[in-house]
């Protein structure tokens, strides 16, 4: 069946069929086989582009505006300080009239709402580059990246994501995993259960496509898993949580025993990044002279031959360029 989804916005992968998540996967693997071979076909010529970011990136900001370059579109970049959007103007107006302006507008930042308000005032292509409970560019990426490393179909899958199993990375791989058939686990403390009404909406599309969402404070959960994934254990703006993080926490470092109890000696280990996996950032060392160690995985697994997380940083290039000609 035949995949139109221009003019849709992309807030969550929830919006799509899995039919429309392998079209968009296909297009991106597509574009990266062009992209080695130095073929770009300018689609995006003559489009206008707007990103704006109420929380810092660096894979995020880069791959947007790689993707609408190399395709033709220009980019406008604007941060809270170099916009009035909630402050001087109400996010509505704001949309209307930027949808004026540009062909598509990307965001990046807390509120889901704010994401959504965006789509419904502007009347152009909007797309969710983070939110306080989903990510859905970078699952994207993520799941290309499997694709690429694990000879399975992505149905028979095991995906187990370890530590904060209640911020927006384990939410968004519910949504991806439920839409997609895989087995998603979310491996963390008890304290930190994942929020009731997200877990059912996702258990009742896994329903549908032969999926299967858990929770597990146990690590007999690590069993069969094809990939290990974590995230820092405090987001963007909840740097003080830290002490409490790492003290319920760290028995979910992701380290090699872990690696070991899979039992699955080509299990992948992904990450969003950034990550604390040493102590070579300004804000992991100040926190180690505080007696605190707060890295989410080990230097070790990192590093190791599991890891394939740059691979999947570059992959949100594609992805995201996949998702701009698609909708535009």
């Amino acid at each position: 069946m035949a995949v139109n989804l221009k003019g849709r916005s992309f807030l969550t992968l929830m919006d799509f069929t899995p039919a429309e998540i392998r079209y968009l996967l296909d297009l991106a693997h597509d574009l990266k086989s062009k992209r080695r071979a130095g073929i770009f076909n300018e689609a995006l010529k003559h489009k206008n582009i707007v990103l704006l970011f109420e929380k810092s990136s660096t894979r995020t900001r880069c791959a947007f505006e790689i993707a609408c370059l190399e395709e033709g579109a220009h980019v406008t970049f604007l941060d809270s300080a170099s916009s009035q959007m909630g402050k001087k103007e109400s996010l509505e107006d704001t949309a209307r009239v930027l949808g004026r302006y540009y062909d598509g507008i990307e965001y990046r930042g807390y509120d889901q709402k704010v994401v959504e308000e965006l789509a419904e005032f502007s009347g152009v292509p909007v797309w969710n580059g983070l939110t306080n409970v989903d990510h859905p560019t970078q699952i994207l990426a993520d799941l290309m990246t499997i694709e690429e490393h694990c000879h399975k179909p992505l149905n028979r899958v095991k995906v187990v994501f370890c530590g904060d199993i209640h911020n927006n990375m384990s939410y968004a791989w519910m949504y991806g995993c439920a839409k997609m058939g895989m087995h998603y686990v979310a491996f963390g403390p008890e304290t930190l259960m994942p929020d009731e009404k997200i877990m059912a909406d996702a258990r009742s599309v896994a329903e549908e496509t032969g999926g299967m969402i858990e929770v597990s404070a146990k690590p007999d959960c690590l069993l069969g898993a094809d990939v290990l994934y974590t995230d820092v254990w405090a987001s963007m703006g909840e740097e003080e949580q830290f002490p409490e993080r790492v003290k319920m926490l760290t028995p979910y470092r992701v380290n090699m025993d872990m690696i070991q109890m899979t039992k699955n000696p080509e299990v992948l280990f992904l990450h969003c990044l950034p990550s604390f996996h040493d102590f070579d950032t300004r804000v992991a060392a100040a926190w180690k002279e505080k007696g605190l160690d707060i890295r989410e995985v080990t230097d070790e697994v990192f590093r190791s031959r599991h890891s394939v997380v740059f691979d999947e940083a570059e992959n949100r290039m594609h992805t995201i360029k996949a998702v701009l000609l698609a909708t535009l």
